[in-house]
């Protein structure tokens, strides 16, 4: 299965489809292989990359398979942002990540971590409404160069999962624990799968 192949079938698993910024960011990186970020300007804190860990592993917690950090997770996330992501991105991500740091998310239990994101889950429907809504004025206006710039991008928690899923299931650790490889298939047929029989990867 190819890189290109990988992704779709990761679309999939994720309910059908990527939103656009991320469909951009994984065509960019398709294309191009830096030898520095390409979007510079995210500088992230210890505090902000320690929270980006923590909630990549509250997603994709460690339980008898390996949880986001164990598969990289967090560095992917960083790697992307920089990578591939522009300003908007950057500028919600980061409004997202100071928004958890005022709630002092770090010095949470478990319970509140659980509860503080719920909360966060639950504002973003509001901002995804506002996002949507943005993005069909800036398809009608011939500045979009300049609103672009001043544009809120996609809100951080919608990105947080979206980035936490890919990054796990195109690692080889979430690969190795979600699917079951078959190197040489036999022929082609239905088969019913049994309770928690992982479904294959060619």
């Amino acid at each position: 299965m190819n890189r290109r192949d990988l992704l779709k079938s990761v679309a999939l698993m994720l309910g059908g489809a990527f939103s656009a910024p991320t469909l951009l960011a994984l065509d960019l990186r398709e294309k191009r292989t830096f030898a520095k970020p390409a979007f510079p300007d995210l500088v992230l804190t210890n505090d902000q990359q320690q929270i980006i860990a923590e909630v990549a592993e509250m997603i994709i917690p460690r339980t008898s398979t390996p949880g986001a950090k164990d598969a990289g997770v967090p560095a992917f996330i960083v790697m992307m942002l920089q990578d591939c992501y522009r300003k908007p991105e950057h500028n919600s991500f980061l409004a997202g990540l100071q928004d958890l740091e005022k709630r002092n998310f770090l010095s949470q239990n478990d319970l509140q971590k659980t509860e503080t994101l719920r909360q966060v889950e639950a504002e973003t429907v509001q901002l995804m409404k506002e996002y949507n809504v943005q993005q069909t004025k800036m398809g009608d206006n011939e500045d979009r160069e300049q609103m672009n710039e001043l544009a809120k991008g996609l809100p951080y928690w919608r990105l947080m999962k979206e980035l936490t899923l890919l990054g796990y299931f195109t690692s080889e650790a979430g690969l190795k624990a979600s699917f079951d490889y078959v190197p040489i298939p036999g022929k082609l047929e239905l088969i019913k799968l049994k309770p928690g029989q992982k479904a294959y990867a060619y």
